[in-house]
């Protein structure tokens, strides 16, 4: 995606023939009420990459640590914690 370019939404419904030629062409367009961002209309190809799911292999080993020697205890607690 080269650009992004910003639209309200009236404006984006008066041009969506123009601005799903552009999504066509690569190019992403934030579509606006008010001026917060609402809406994206993002080439068909973007939106499927993104939503590809990510590898767990680089998370690998990063908790390791985290419930301190012993595990079990720690899952004890927290399970009898919830159990109130």
């Amino acid at each position: 995606m080269s650009r992004i370019s910003h639209r309200g939404s009236e404006d984006a419904r008066n041009e969506l023939p123009s601005l799903i030629e552009a999504a066509e062409g690569g190019h992403a367009t934030i579509i606006t009420r008010r001026g917060r961002p609402v809406a994206a209309l993002v080439p068909l190809d973007t939106f499927r990459a993104d939503r590809r799911q990510q590898s767990l292999l680089a998370l690998e080993g990063s908790g390791r640590g985290q419930w301190g020697g012993n595990r079990g205890r720690a899952r004890g607690k927290l399970r009898d914690e919830w159990s109130r």
